[in-house]
């Protein structure tokens, strides 16, 4: 038996213990899931709405004690840990007692004229036994809301909290034990790189899994063994663009802040700064000013928290010395603590260039590179050149301008004047391209991706035959030419003979 030790990073102190959990317990649980599949998909979407709506309830009742709990499992100041992880799970859960009837409802769809009188929607049926395989950076958000997603769809789930944060995973189990929802119809299990392979060759209905590139190609080559769909929520490197025109002071604000909070640790940070040559130093100036006011330690007091995951220091140390090597400018921080600190100072680089580690690997960490263009062509081609399209951002007070190079942004997600943003809308689809994943969550999309979707082609049922059914005919033949030449030629007419075999045919069905 494994136990995992549960530690605050910001503090070191031991909060806990946890039993992991054995291969053969979380095949158990999946089995479990299966069982109660039954009941559950057949539970009305009404049913499973109210479930969502207790469970708003007590986000809003006990959302500063949970914040408190996260900040101590993460090291994230407790103002991060409620915004980014209680208020956009209950706004989450807003959304779909709102829009998840209209987005799960049958979809009717137009049907072409020679298939007429037949009427055509899509059905969306829930997919089985979903598994969630979330991280540590967000670990109480990007658990929940994949999970609330999957259910509101019918599904039954089994969840997989990280095991850096496992604490937070206990929160969970007791938050669904608080709003109890019928037997078997979630399960947390936890544990490390076992539990998830184990949850893996259970093979599962969906996989949805948050995290590194790494396990996400891992875990997708596995999947394919049985032809199980995934979804990959995974790294960004996210580019950010200044223009000569743009609100220079807002845009450091934005920068700062998009770099800096949850210490770096978010997959939609702000990785690479490109800032026209004409308003470089001053924004460098502004950036330089605003980082350096920072306030960093833990947990009430300050704005910029402690590192989470121990393993992930020496890859942000070995980005900047890698860069400073190769004639980068420590402009602020830059010093990362080898004594076991989880606290890294912000980091500020100039003179960067794109071959870099710290332009082309996500850091993850606390830091902010910068590096001048003079040309919204060079711009794009920078921010495009990386294998990661999570984010980005576009930073200009002509409107104009600022779309036209969105919309040459290769990344699944950008903002125009703000940053992060994105996630924070759940009307929008969610995801990233490039090795940044694949599929989408959030908005219409991302919650009937947890279904299959199923084309229905009705017909009354009245006329003895088709067409195009058997036996073929002459008439059939010119009635075909005739009408697609109608339909989609340059000369839209049809000759006495043609009206003649298409008067023949339609009498033949009746």
């Amino acid at each position: 038996m494994t136990v995992l030790s549960l530690h605050n990073p910001a503090t070191g102190e031991q909060i806990g213990t946890l039993k992991e959990a054995a291969p053969d317990e979380v095949q158990q649980a999946v089995e479990h899931a299966r069982r109660a599949f039954a009941g559950w998909s057949k539970t009305s979407l009404a049913d499973r709405l109210d479930l969502l709506a207790q469970l708003r309830l007590y986000l809003v009742r006990h959302g500063e004690e949970l914040a408190q709990h996260i900040s101590q499992a993460t090291g994230k100041v407790p103002f991060e840990a409620y915004m980014t992880e209680i208020f956009v799970t209950i706004d989450t859960i807003r959304f779909y007692e709102k829009h998840a009837r209209r987005m799960l409802a049958p979809q009717k769809a137009a049907t072409p004229l020679l298939l007429q009188p037949k009427k055509s929607y899509i059905h969306y049926r829930p997919m089985g036994v979903v598994a969630v395989i979330a991280p540590w950076n967000y670990p109480f958000q990007l658990a929940v809301i994949p999970v609330l997603s999957a259910l509101v769809a019918g599904n039954t789930v089994v969840l997989k909290p990280s095991e850096v944060t496992a604490s937070v995973g206990l929160l969970i189990e007791e938050l669904f034990r608080a709003v109890p929802f019928p037997e078997g119809v979630i399960h947390v299990v936890h544990g490390g790189k076992e539990a998830g392979q184990a949850l893996v060759a259970s093979r599962p209905d969906k996989i949805f899994f948050t995290g590194s590139v790494r396990t996400g190609k891992s875990i997708m080559r596995a999947a394919s063994e049985h032809l199980i769909p995934v979804e990959l929520e995974l790294g960004g490197k996210d580019p950010m663009i200044v223009c000569a025109d743009a609100h220079v002071e807002r845009a450091a604000n934005a920068a700062v802040w998009g770099a800096f909070t949850n210490s770096g640790q978010v997959c939609m940070s702000v990785e690479r700064v490109f800032v026209h040559e004409s308003v470089h130093d001053h924004f460098v100036a502004l950036v330089t000013e605003k980082t350096r006011a920072l306030r960093q330690g833990f947990p009430q007091s300050a704005e910029v928290g402690s590192m989470t995951f121990p393993d992930q220091i020496p890859i942000v140390r070995e980005h900047i010395e890698e860069a400073v090597a190769m004639g980068a400018t420590a402009v602020l921080g830059g010093d990362i603590p080898v004594d076991g600190s989880m606290f890294l100072p912000p980091t500020v680089l100039t003179n960067v260039t794109p071959n870099m580690k710290i332009m082309q690997e996500e850091t993850f960490g606390p830091v902010l590179p910068i590096m001048r263009f003079s040309s919204e062509e060079e711009a794009v081609e920078l921010a495009n050149s990386s294998p990661y399209g999570l984010n980005a951002s576009v930073w200009s007070q002509d409107s104009k301008r600022a779309r036209r190079i969105a919309e040459q942004l290769e990344s699944g997600n950008v903002c125009i004047n703000d940053v992060i943003i994105s996630f924070a809308n759940p009307h929008l689809p969610f995801g990233g391209v490039k090795e940044s994943g694949i599929g989408r969550y959030r908005g219409p999309l991302g919650l009937q991706a947890f279904t299959h979707s199923t084309s229905v082609i009705h017909d009354p049922g009245k006329r003895r035959r088709e067409l195009n059914w058997y036996p073929y005919t002459e008439d059939q033949q010119t009635m075909m030419s005739s009408v697609t030449k109608w339909l989609y030629g340059e000369k839209r007419t049809l000759s006495v003979d043609a009206l003649r075999a298409i008067w023949r045919e339609f009498r033949r069905l009746r």
